[in-house]
């Protein structure tokens, strides 16, 4: 059983860690406000309140498609949001009202950061307007977890 799990967290890592053919660019960088902000329309069974509008725009995205940056905005509303990627936030503009599944509530303004677990819910409460940049990552496969779980363990010992 053992094997088996080093064989397919080995297969997982190098799945993930193959990059595309081709020149790759070193540096991707934009001015936030210059992305081509398209709609993105919020499931409609999961907005409780009003009529959110939400748009966004990609930044970049890693060779594995592992991870993505992104622009994100939306008008005012109340909507629950499922977070499928491990997402990191950093508000540009305005203001959300967070409810974690657990009830606690943050207020997160221009400036803030936040992190969302993968497969985690949670309530946003926009007011009028917000704009976040979002940096998702895709969570490893549970095999490649256990072994990066382990390396981290040996390093700790070492």
């Amino acid at each position: 059983m053992p094997f088996k799990l080093l064989i397919a967290g080995w297969a997982g890592f190098t799945l993930m860690t193959k990059r595309r053919d081709g020149p790759v660019d070193p540096v991707i960088s934009a001015p936030a406000r210059s992305l081509e902000m398209r709609p993105q329309p919020i499931h409609p069974d999961w907005i409780i309140e009003g009529e959110p509008q939400a748009r966004l725009a990609d930044h970049s995205r890693s060779d594995d498609e592992a991870s993505v940056t992104a622009v994100w905005d939306c008008t005012a509303g109340t909507f629950r949001w499922h977070f499928g990627w491990d997402e990191t936030v950093v508000i540009q503009e305005g203001s959300v009202l967070v409810t974690t599944e657990d009830g606690s509530e943050r207020l997160l303004k221009t400036g803030d950061i936040a992190y969302f677990k993968a497969g985690s819910w949670a309530t946003w409460r926009i007011d009028t307007y917000v704009r976040k940049i979002a940096f998702l990552r895709k969570p490893f496969p549970e095999p490649v977890a256990i072994l990066y779980r382990l390396r981290n363990a040996m390093r700790s010992r070492a």
